[in-house]
Formats: structure tokens, C-alpha cells, sequence
């Protein structure tokens, strides 16, 4: 029995979502989303974030509107829009 063409591509779509992953470059190097990593939880205030993990390594400036910040600890970076986290990057390796 042959499966259409057409079945076969809705079945890929369906299942796409469910085995997808993602990798971001950061400054050369490799980062992965890890959720074995104590890292902060998205919606995290400033506050919060340096209250648990204290002041980081390097802090950027804020870019952008809304306003974009970055804080480096080592091991993983911690993207803020205002004062909450949006994304926290762990650096693998």
C-alpha cells in the first residue's frame, strides 16, 4: 500500500513542533537552552535575578525600544525587556 505524498507532508508538519530544539550563537560561541542549569525564570524582575544570583560579571546597556538588556554570569546570559527576563542563555561548553 503506497501512503500519498500529501499525507505523509501533513503528518511532518503535525509532528514538527514536538521535535524541534533550539541553538543560538553567542559571540562565537555555542548556547543551548538547558533547563538543568539553575538559571532565572522568564518574567523574573532585575531585582529578583540579582537577589538570587547577585550581581553579574558584566551588565550592557540597554538597546532599543522596549528597552533590551543583557547580564553575563558565568555559564549563561540573561536577556531583559525592561526590567524582566525575556530569555536566559546557557553557554555550553
Amino acid at each position: 500500500m503506497k501512503i500519498p505524498s500529501l499525507v505523509v507532508a501533513a503528518l511532518v508538519a503535525l509532528a514538527a513542533p514536538l521535535v524541534s530544539a533550539e541553538i543560538v550563537g553567542v559571540d562565537g560561541n555555542m548556547a543551548v537552552r538547558d533547563s538543568t542549569v539553575d538559571h532565572p525564570a522568564r518574567g523574573s524582575t532585575m531585582q529578583a535575578v540579582e537577589s538570587h544570583f547577585g550581581a553579574p560579571a558584566n551588565k550592557h546597556a540597554a538597546v532599543g525600544k522596549p528597552a533590551i538588556t543583557r547580564w553575563d554570569y558565568p555559564g549563561f546570559s540573561v536577556f531583559f525587556e525592561n526590567d524582566r527576563v525575556i530569555h536566559a542563555v546557557i553557554v555550553a561548553g
